[in-house]
């Protein structure tokens, strides 16, 4: 699916087409690609002796079956994904009830499925119920910690996304070795503001195609036939995009494993619905303080907010996490406050990712502790960071 014209679109920006970006004082402009390229050849030089852990580009996933036992044997044929078990939780509901009543029947059936009161796949199950919640909540949207409240049939929300758009999908190969290949769609729209964004051109304006739920599903169908492991929810943010993404899992039966790709600022009715729904949250831990959340991502009440989730995602249904956290530049101390936090309330066998792939992007040009890629000794202390907290299934790189 191709871009679409924006409203909101910077000066020089062209959707569909090669963009280019001018950084820094000089008013030498170019291409986006050359920065990726750069930052690939950065990171191969500065992290090729760190090696005590297994690298990004390493495929041996001996490491991520330690901490993902329920993701492979999904993958393997030995259990099905999360949302198939909710088509057999029957639930006897009227969308026009009230949501304070459809909520009472959610927690009565999420109490049913984790005594596993399964019964045969019929209509009036655990999954319509949550898509039906899902699109009640949008009239006064609460799906993210913002709770902007704003009716987001009629309007677009703080997170610009009215109607769920794909900017793209595909079978990405770029992500960590035991989710490759995976089928990713990328939602346009986010609910923070990061002035490094690497995907702002999606993230930040109103891009993509909406399409029909019936025909993602067939998509992902096609591309579960074509080898994906996965089905990877991202953006922007996939939050937003909840109860579109619930419609197209109730057309969906291939047995996919279900990522949630986000950066886990969701609302606490939100985490509700997700729970049952998610297989790996691949979940990124940005900041390890609210002040500089608000400064880089205007992002209001983080610590608290990301903290609650994981610790409820932690007790959702059957799901598993993937935690990531990319190291920036003079901000070690979020990085030691972060792994600190996760060894002591996830555990050291949990599967992280410590990445150095940050490049400056977007708007980082304009704060100067933001305007550089790490340096060999920041890449040293992360590592050693790692090292002090004990991890056992640690990708660094």
């Amino acid at each position: 699916w191709g871009r679409q014209d924006s409203n909101l679109r910077p000066p020089g920006y062209e959707p569909g087409a090669l963009t280019w970006l001018s950084y820094g004082p000089s008013n030498g402009a170019y291409p986006i690609h050359h920065f990726k390229i750069f930052a690939m050849l950065w990171k191969i030089i500065f992290t090729c002796e760190l090696n005590n852990y297994p690298m990004f580009w390493d495929r041996d996933t001996s490491s991520a079956r330690n901490a993902l036992p329920r993701y492979f044997a999904i993958l393997e044929g030995m259990e099905k994904p999360n949302f198939h078990a909710l088509r057999r939780v029957s639930v006897d509901f009227d969308e026009h009830m009230s949501i304070e009543e459809l909520w009472r029947l959610h927690a009565e059936s999420m109490q049913a499925l984790r005594e596993g009161k399964l019964e045969e796949e019929s209509p009036g199950n655990l999954l319509e119920l949550k898509a039906v919640i899902a699109r009640k909540i949008l009239k006064r949207c609460v799906l993210c910690e913002y709770r902007c409240g704003i009716d987001r049939e009629k309007s677009i929300g703080y997170c610009r996304v009215k109607e769920s758009r794909i900017a793209t999908a595909f079978l990405h190969m770029g992500e960590e070795p035991e989710l490759v290949p995976s089928y990713t769609v990328f939602f346009s729209g986010c609910n923070f503001r990061c002035v490094f964004c690497q995907n702002w051109d999606i993230s930040q304006f109103r891009v993509g195609r909406h399409i029909d739920p019936k025909h993602l599903a067939e998509k992902i169908e096609e591309a579960y036939f074509a080898g994906a492991k996965n089905v990877n929810f991202v953006g922007g943010e996939p939050t937003p995009n909840l109860p579109y993404i619930l419609d197209t899992l109730i057309h969906l039966y291939v047995p996919i494993p279900i990522v949630w790709n986000s950066n886990m600022y969701m609302s606490e009715e939100a985490m509700s619905l997700l729970d049952g729904v998610v297989d790996i949250y691949l979940a990124d831990f940005k900041w390890g303080s609210d002040q500089n959340a608000r400064r880089y991502s205007r992002a209001l009440n983080y610590w608290s907010t990301i903290t609650r989730n994981f610790l409820l995602a932690k007790q959702h249904y059957r799901a598993e996490f993937l935690i990531r956290h990319l190291v920036i530049p003079q901000h070690l101390e979020d990085t030691d406050r972060i792994l600190h936090w996760i060894a002591e309330n996830i555990g050291r066998e949990v599967r992280i990712n410590v990445m150095f792939q940050y490049r400056p992007e977007y708007n980082a040009y304009r704060y100067p502790e933001l305007s550089r890629a790490l340096n060999y000794r920041e890449m040293q202390m992360a590592k050693e960071i790692v090292r002090k907290y004990g991890f056992r299934n640690a990708l660094i790189g």
